[in-house]
């Protein structure tokens, strides 16, 4: 029921005419309502109490003026953010360089309008800049971000599983509490990256640059690290690791793990800590 009266809601305001015919007709019935003991009421001056009134009519007007300009603005906004995210869907799926960019635009605009959570499903990102970009809570399943750049980027609990990643560019991106199942991180830079408590089940890391990415908590039940630079990556608390798994990596060195792990490391792949 409140979700039904919120979506009218929405609806009157993305509608300016109809806006201010209601509050137009609200103002009307309340003006009438108050004034009809002034009209039965023969003894009082009611006309020379409207010429009294007059002075406080500009301020009236400023109020109810601001308050329509408000409500338009409401209304040209959500005409505007729905428009963006037509285009969205009309370019889902639509893999070619005018796809990518027209998507990564509507992105950006409605980053402005502070909307992050969006449905980018099966989307061609590829070889896009989105710096900084905030897609947090977003579902990105299946998108395609081959070498785009998202250094700095705010993905946290992001769906993101069998998403395409590979070549991109993630430094300092935030991935805290994302999905990644199947996400494809291959030959990507992930240098300072977050991705503490991360599901990444069966994620490709291969060869990816990953010094001093966070992967605390993490659920690494499968993933892939052949050839990866873990320098300083932080693995304490993550499920599913394996020495077997470790043993592929490039490098280990100054990295953290919990203490079973580290023994293990030690013991049978020294020389990738050395």
């Amino acid at each position: 029921m409140k979700l039904e009266i919120k979506k009218r809601i929405e609806r009157i305001l993305e509608k300016p005419i109809l806006t201010n015919s209601i509050v137009l007709g609200i103002v009307f019935l309340l003006v009438i309502i108050i004034s009809i003991p002034y009209y039965l009421d023969s003894e009082r001056n009611f006309f020379e109490g409207i010429l009294q009134e007059a002075h406080g009519m500009i301020f009236d007007i400023a109020i109810i003026g601001i308050l329509i300009f408000w409500l338009n603005e409401q209304g040209r906004t959500r005409q505007l953010v729905r428009s963006y995210k037509d285009e969205i869907d009309d370019f889902r799926m639509w893999e070619s360089e005018e796809a990518a960019f027209r998507n990564v635009g509507n992105i950006k605009r409605l980053n402005r309008f502070r909307i992050y959570e969006l449905n980018l499903v099966n989307c061609y990102l590829a070889k896009t800049n989105l710096t900084e970009a905030n897609l947090s809570k977003s579902n990105m399943n299946s998108a395609n971000l081959a070498s785009a750049v998202l250094a700095g980027s705010n993905l946290s609990e992001t769906r993101m599983n069998q998403t395409n990643f590979e070549n991109a560019n993630l430094n300092n991106a935030n991935l805290e509490g994302s999905f990644a199942s199947g996400a494809n991180f291959k030959d990507s830079y992930l240098i300072k990256s977050d991705f503490r408590n991360s599901f990444l089940i069966k994620a490709n890391f291969n060869n990816a640059y990953m010094m001093e990415s966070d992967m605390r908590d993490c659920h690494l039940t499968g993933a892939e690290f052949k050839d990866a630079n873990l320098y300083k990556a932080d693995f304490r608390g993550a499920k599913g690791l394996t020495i077997e798994q470790l043993s592929e990596a490039k490098s280990l060195y100054l990295a953290q793990f919990d203490d079973d792990i580290a023994e293990k490391v030690m013991d049978q792949i020294p020389d990738l800590v050395g």
